[in-house]
């Protein structure tokens, strides 16, 4: 049985800002290895493809794996059966398809959970966590709290992420590769397809493989010549803001001041009982999700593994900049966030439906708000 208090030092307000975790990465095939940095769209003035900035001296950096990318890989862990215990288990059923919350792209403030029967409930949640209160959304969405989320779409609540993770690589030399594809026959001079008459008809060829494509000077990935490091960070002193109420807001009705003013100091009490219970509870998954260490496979060309030759650092960092090493085990996390979560109370799992009629009137509510948007600031010109 893991003791409760063994970490409750991070949770104090002279405790360690953060842990921080720093791994030195290469690809299998060697350090010199060609690796493929994550692509992105364009827009914004940015062309698309690799995200790589250079500085004035020549010096470049590649975005390998974006924040987003690596907490969706380490988030959905919490529905594996040896971490499900820990966390709500819910499903939400739309058509012939069923959803995990995990796996929905905005988690609690998704589309597809805002239009569900869960509906009221997590906007309560997401008001209570105006209020200074996230022990309902911890009830509902414990990982929100984890991995951040922001109900952009509604309350405007927003929770920072308290994990966070990204991979780059350092001094980058960009590679570009050319391909050709050979269909297996010349069907046009076997008389198999006319020849095309024009462009568009010839295209049509092309994308359904019946004639020669090229594909000349598209990405070919680079060789980090500075290395590729991953950078993780569980933000305590943002953990710590984290609170629970005892109660709701009761009525400012005269006979009842008398009976609130001798309750107030055990309201305070159990106040403070329940934000323990809550921290706790969110830095044991925290921990877990940390100290998980995420598949090397992250696409096609991109396998990595540790730099045998540069160890793992991990250390507490305290406000005045000093580090401690820090020896917590995934198997150490996982047992005391197990303790924690009992001593919690996990939410229930649950089965809900995703809504036609809710979603048609978020639709409309919000093609109306920005009417009333538009509207107004025309008004105040």
């Amino acid at each position: 049985m893991a003791d409760l208090a063994q970490f409750d030092h991070y949770l104090s307000p002279d405790g360690p800002t953060a842990l921080v975790i720093r791994e030195y990465l290469m690809p299998v095939e060697g350090r010199d290895g060609v690796v493929f940095p994550a692509t992105f769209a364009a827009g914004d003035g940015f062309p698309g493809g690799y995200n790589i900035d250079t500085d004035a001296h020549g010096n470049s950096v590649a975005l390998i794996d974006s924040v987003g990318s690596q907490a969706n890989r380490i988030e959905p862990i919490f529905k594996e059966p040896q971490y499900r215990h820990l966390v709500p288990q819910i499903v939400i059923k739309a058509g012939d398809k069923t959803i995990h919350l995990l796996d929905a792209g905005h988690r609690a403030g998704d589309a597809i959970v805002r239009c569900s029967s869960l509906q009221e409930k997590l906007q309560e949640a997401f008001h209570d966590v105006l209020t200074g209160n996230a022990e309902p959304l911890a009830k509902i969405a414990p990982t929100s709290l984890v991995f951040g989320v922001w109900d952009s779409r509604n309350t405007q609540a927003k929770l920072p992420r308290l994990v966070a993770s990204t991979i780059r690589a350092f001094n980058v030399q960009p590679l570009h590769r050319s391909a050709q594809y050979v269909p297996a026959i010349d069907y046009v001079q076997e008389k198999l397809l006319d020849e095309p008459p024009d462009t568009k008809t010839k295209d049509a060829y092309a994308v359904r493989g019946f004639i020669h494509v090229p594909a000349t000077w598209t990405h070919g990935g680079v060789i980090a010549t500075g290395g590729i490091r991953r950078d993780a960070t569980l933000s305590l002193a943002a953990l710590r803001l984290l609170r629970a109420k005892a109660s709701e807001e009761k009525s400012p009705d005269k006979k009842e001041k008398q009976k609130e003013k001798k309750e107030s100091v055990n309201e305070e009490k159990l106040a403070n009982e329940k934000t323990q219970a809550l921290q706790r509870y969110i830095l044991g998954l925290a921990l877990v999700a940390f100290t998980y260490r995420p598949s090397g496979y992250l696409r096609q060309g991109c396998l990595l593994v540790l730099d045998p030759e540069k160890p793992r650092e991990f250390a507490e960092v305290y406000p005045d900049g000093s580090r401690r090493e820090c020896t917590i085990t995934h198997e150490q996390a996982l047992q005391y966030a197990t303790e924690a979560a009992q001593k919690f109370g996990v939410g229930n799992n649950a089965e809900i439906s995703f809504e036609k009629e809710k979603a048609q009137a978020d639709v409309t509510e919000s093609g109306s708000d920005k009417g009333k948007t538009k509207k107004a600031s025309k008004n105040k010109a």
